[in-house]
């Protein structure tokens, strides 16, 4: 699987996690050159605690268009460790 914006290869992997429809990517997996951290979180009931990264590409900035669970709760485990994207970001 491949997470794509702007032409912008963001990650790449075999070895994604599938929940709820999104595709999460071993943070090993993702080109650390297109990403920034962002102040922004959200919670989920059963997922716990979200932080978000802003995507860059050639300048242009994609707010909020990845996240991942630093400390997932115990039902979501398996995305420990990975990131997710939306916001046009599309995953191939």
């Amino acid at each position: 699987m491949k997470a794509v914006w702007k032409d912008a290869v963001l990650a790449e992997s075999g070895d994604t996690v599938v929940i709820e429809g999104n595709h999460y990517f071993p943070t090993e997996a993702i080109d650390p050159v297109y990403f920034r951290e962002s102040n922004t979180h959200t919670h989920c009931p059963w997922k716990g605690e979200a932080s978000y990264y802003d995507v860059v590409v050639d300048g242009e900035i994609n707010r909020d268009a990845a996240w991942y669970y630093p400390e997932p709760k115990e039902a979501a485990a398996a995305i420990k460790g990975r990131v997710a994207f939306w916001k046009g970001v599309e995953v191939v």
